[in-house]
This record gives C-alpha cells, structure tokens and sequence, in this order.
C-alpha cells in the first residue's frame, strides 16, 4: 500500500546564476542569460523513502538588456516538455530564441510530473503515452487523413506531410514522454506550481499551448493580479465535453455523456458569480448550429450565464490556425468566455495571412512569423 506524508515545503530546489552562458548553443548567443531552477514541491514518505514531490522545472533564457516591460512563461501541452519552443525538430530556432531577441525574458517549463520535473507513478498515478498514428493523424500529417474538414489545408509540417519517415516527425515523436494519465491530477499539480512560479518572478504573461490552456485559466482566475495577460494558443477543449474525429460527412462526435471539463474550460473550479457550488449549478445547452461553417456546435451555459469577472480582468487571446483540429472549437472556448464576460480576442492566423499551420505550429516552418503574430498582440494588449 502506498504511504504519503507531507513533511514540509520544498520550494526552490535548485538554481544556476543568471550570467553569460559559457559555450552557447546553437541557438543562443552568448551575450544572452540563460539557466535553471526549481519551484514549488514538497517534501513526501513514500512507500518509506523520503523524497520530493510536485516540484517544477523552469528554464530561462533573457537578453544582456530587457526592453520588455513583462516576462513571459511557456507552458506545453500533453506528451510534450518544454523543448517544444526552444527549436524545432528540424534544427530551426524556436520561439524562445524569437521572443528573446525582441526584448523578452523567458521562462519555459517542464510540467508537475514529467520531463525534467521527474515523473512517479508512485506519487501521481497511473501514466499514459500517445501513439504515433494519434500525432500524425491530428497534430502533423492531418491531410493524408481529412479526419476533419480543416485538415486538407495543413502545408506547414517541415519537409511534410508529418508521417513516420519524416525526418522531422520522427525527432518530434522521439521527443514525447509519458505524461499523468489523469487530466485533474494535472491541474491540481500544475496550477499551484505556476502559481509559485509567478510568485517568484513577478506579475507576467502566460503563453500556454494546448492541455495547458486548462492551467492559464485557472491561474489566471486564481491570481489575475500575477497574469498581465494569456496567451492561449489553441487551448484545450472544445467547452464542457470531449470529442473524437471521423472523417466523412459526421465526421465528428461526442464522447460520452460525462463532462470532461466540468466547469467549461476547467476540470478545477472557476470563481463564477453567481458562486457554483458543484459544476451541476451549470447549465449546459448545445448550439442548434455551429458558428462557423467546418465547426462543432458550441457547448455554452444556458441563459442567463454565470460571470467569470477575474477572468475578465485579464487580457487573453485565442491563436489558431488555419489546418489544426482546433479550428473547429476554439470559437466556442472563446464564445464560452464572451458569455460569461471574459470577451477574449480570437486571432486567427490565416485572417491575417499566416496560413496553413496545424496544432504543432511552433516547430512548424513559419514559427517565426507565428511567433512575431502573437507578439505584435502582446505589445497592443497586455495590460
């Protein structure tokens, strides 16, 4: 039987000193600052053995001079540790080397339980992997499959279409690691530890990709004071429940009747006005149509809706692109929000001439532009 006691809060772990890096990668220069720490944590018996658990990894990378007036901390998706936005899987520089070129100091992290930040199934349950056919139908070869009516638009994926054989899909799928196979057990781990991380460097901007979207939510409804604004590129979802691609004219469908994000956008609770007490307090109805033509119909809180008002004291944008699965959801995240007064922008890419990017697209070939969209979004609404 497993044994577990809290005997006290670990905090910062571990820590380099910010200085010029001696023998620069190939991606950073070596008037740039970069190193590594640890927040959060505590110290737990387990099965006996005395050791830490719910610790958090953190990198950084910042210019000699920071002309940004906020930080910025990236925070991946499922499978996926925080080497997804220091280059791409065919050697190009990332999106660290672009936001720390334009001024910006940044933080990217290994989620509670994975990566860097140590994984125990002892500690956090179960564990799950993705399969190679779950990214190269949805994530980098999605027009070899046309699972949803996106997916034929997808030009982006280095020398594509992302299959097994691509010299880059296969660096990206070597890149994936088991992750918590419980999606709460997540939130209740990340939440706190992101917490602490701003706690620790400041009021910042949150970039989440993805699973994370989920923890820039409720950390920003916890702390809008710690969140100057959220940058959710295509965040989890859609609204409430789950859903699986089929291709053909039905070609998508619920799962289940259980709601997998029982507060909307979270498996945690949100500080809705009026108060929830339990997530059946909220009322769930189905759009009779989708908003936009190749979209789901949108999950929303019945009439009249429930507020978010701190999540409406933070600037947030939705960044999608043209060829991603998130195409058919993402507007009924940002719809959700809308009603309950949050009102994020929705930017997307192909609207203003970025096009053809899957869920991937920060290791895809226009990263760069990608990165300097939301960047030029950054500097006209954080708050």
């Amino acid at each position: 039987m497993l044994k577990f006691a809290l005997t006290g809060l670990l905090g910062l772990l571990c820590a380099t000193t910010a200085g010029p890096a001696a023998e620069p990668s190939s991606y950073f220069t070596p008037a740039q600052q970069e190193g590594y720490f640890f927040v959060g944590g505590q110290y737990a018996t387990v099965n006996g053995k005395t050791i830490a658990v719910g610790q958090m990894f953190v990198q950084f990378h910042a210019p000699t001079k920071v002309t940004q007036p906020y930080p910025i901390v990236m925070v991946h998706g499922t499978a996926q540790t925080g080497i997804n936005f220091l280059g791409t899987p065919d050697g190009r520089p990332g999106w660290v080397q672009r936001f720390v070129e334009k001024g910006f100091a940044v933080y990217v992290i290994d989620q509670v339980g994975r990566g860097r930040s140590g994984d125990n199934p002892e500690v956090y349950g179960p564990y799950a992997r993705l399969q190679v056919s779950d990214l190269e139908q949805t994530f980098t070869g999605q027009e070899k499959f046309n699972l949803f009516p996106q997916a034929k638009l997808h030009t982006q994926w280095p020398g594509g279409p992302g299959l097994r054989g691509n010299v880059a899909f296969d660096q990206f799928f070597a890149s994936q690691v088991p992750f918590i196979a419980s999606a709460l057990k997540s939130e209740q781990l990340v939440d706190p530890a992101l917490i602490t991380l701003l706690q620790k460097i400041g009021p910042s901007l949150v970039l989440t990709h993805s699973q994370a979207g989920v923890f820039g939510w409720a950390v920003s409804d916890q702390h809008p004071e710690l969140v100057k604004a959220h940058v959710a590129v295509e965040p989890n979802g859609p609204t409430f429940f789950d859903i699986r691609f089929k291709g053909g004219t039905e070609w998508w469908e619920k799962i289940g009747e259980a709601r997998a994000r029982p507060y909307g956008i979270t498996r945690v609770p949100l500080a809705f006005e009026p108060p929830v007490q339990s997530p059946e307090d909220l009322k769930v109805v189905q759009s009779d149509k989708p908003l936009r033509e190749g979209q789901i119909r949108c999950w929303l809180q019945a009439e009249p809706a429930r507020k978010l008002p701190n999540l409406a004291k933070v600037p947030a944008v939705i960044i999608t692109g043209e060829a991603s699965f998130r195409a058919t959801m993402d507007d009924c995240t940002g719809a959700f929000l809308a009603q309950a007064d949050a009102k994020p922008d929705q930017l997307a890419l192909a609207e203003h001439g970025i096009r053809g990017n899957g869920h991937m697209m920060m290791l895809e070939m226009n990263n760069l532009e990608v990165a300097d969209a939301i960047i030029g979004w950054i500097e006209g609404h954080a708050r």
